[in-house]
């Protein structure tokens, strides 16, 4: 019977297609960033609206909340896409690429919207047999402004979802290909920031000064070597310093310099070890060089990604009924990328999916956050159908 209703789900979701595709095609043309995105936030309540579906606005953020109440009870599902895109000049070449200079969607957000919108649509269509409810939760600020946990704030969970689910398109897995796991999904993200002060001089006459770039280039390298001494191999995280500046002319020593990277850890132990080795490392090599240092964590952090073991377990068993089981991975290892969703599932049990858009013919697809990410949009009406499988399936 399941496997009955995946098929019909799926060849419904493909009759979509061009409309999925439209949306989809429309927001990547006006690509918003952060929290504020008054033109993706009108798009989806049209579309809501003209559904039947109804929907809040969020108080302080572009969010939208739809609600698609059954006519039988059951679990109350809730289905998350986020919305915002990336400060990058898209270089795709695209005839729908982005109207808005230096704002790219690089991560996929704009099919995300796009498939949600047309799981809506199968949603109410199947609105007869859905028992309970479902939460169509459209989220801004993904990248970096903490949107999950802002929605969190203004009352998403309250009361808590039984189950919570969320896509996520991904390039460097083949195309249709769907693929999560049960326990950590995705690394927790911190940002750091060190700032250097020495005292400036001519670069003819170090001795005379406190040259900040070796204490900075001293540190970088001692940060990688300290991370591979401190954290278990077992329990891994990575260290990436991602931006140095210093100076101002070849013969000018400055008075300051200023290094910025990322953490990305896979629990919670590991992330508190590695911000401690943060501190230590710097302030020791500072020390050392009589430099002062401060160490700053200035973006908004995020925890690691967790799913809960029987929720992924059901997203894989649907999916498989949905597309067969060679279109289907059980993920051996979790990836090191982050994902504010992880907030959501510390409230209610679910998973984060992965779902492949790796473009046919290219051997070597640019990945998520590049400025010339394509998706192949031909996967996306499973993404559709296994939203909507998630809400209706038992």
């Amino acid at each position: 019977m399941a496997m009955t209703k995946g098929l019909q789900l799926l060849s419904e979701a493909k009759d979509l297609d061009a409309s999925v595709i439209e949306i989809r095609r429309a927001i990547h043309a006006h690509p918003e960033l952060g929290l504020d995105l008054p033109v993706t936030q009108k798009l989806i309540l049209d579309r809501l609206d003209a559904l039947g579906v109804p929907a809040t606005r969020g108080a302080t953020i572009s969010s939208v909340v739809g609600h698609i109440a059954g006519t039988q009870p059951g679990p109350t599902t809730l289905l998350r896409a986020d919305m915002d895109a990336l400060a990058l000049v898209e270089e795709t070449g695209l005839p729908f690429t982005s109207a808005v200079q230096g704002v790219m969607h690089a991560c996929g957000h704009d099919a995300h919207v796009a498939m949600l919108l047309g799981a809506a649509e199968l949603l109410m269509a199947h609105r007869h047999e859905l028992r309970g409810s479902v939460i169509l939760a459209f989220q801004p600020g993904e990248e970096g402004a903490g949107g999950a946990r802002r929605m969190l704030e203004e009352g998403l969970m309250q009361p808590s979802p039984d189950r919570s689910y969320a896509l996520h398109v991904i390039t460097n897995i083949p195309s249709g290909l769907i693929a999560t796991r049960g326990g950590p999904m995705m690394a927790s993200a911190d940002e750091f920031l060190i700032t250097l002060t020495g005292r400036g001089g001519h670069a003819s006459a170090p001795h005379e000064a406190r040259d900040p770039i070796p204490v900075a280039a001293e540190l970088v390298l001692a940060l990688q070597v300290a991370l591979t001494r401190s954290v278990n191999v077992f329990d891994p995280a990575v260290l990436t310093v991602g931006q140095i500046e210093a100076g101002t002319t070849f013969n000018i020593i400055p008075e300051v310099a200023t290094i910025r990277g990322t953490f990305r850890a896979l629990s919670e132990e590991t992330r508190v070890k590695v911000s401690d080795l943060v501190n230590r490392v710097a302030g020791g090599i500072a020390k050392a060089h009589g430099a002062e240092v401060d160490v700053s964590f200035p973006m908004e952090s995020y925890p690691v990604t967790v799913n809960d073991p029987k929720g992924a377990g059901r997203a894989l068993q649907l999916a498989r009924l949905l597309v067969g089981p060679d279109a289907v991975q059980e993920m051996v290892t979790p990836v090191m990328g982050a994902e504010d969703f992880s907030y959501l599932l510390q409230v209610s049990p679910g998973a984060m999916i992965f779902l492949g858009v790796a473009p046919p013919g290219v051997d070597d697809p640019a990945p998520n956050h590049s400025n010339r990410m394509l998706v192949d949009e031909a996967a996306l009406h499973r993404g559709v159908a296994l939203y909507a499988l998630l809400a209706l399936a038992d």
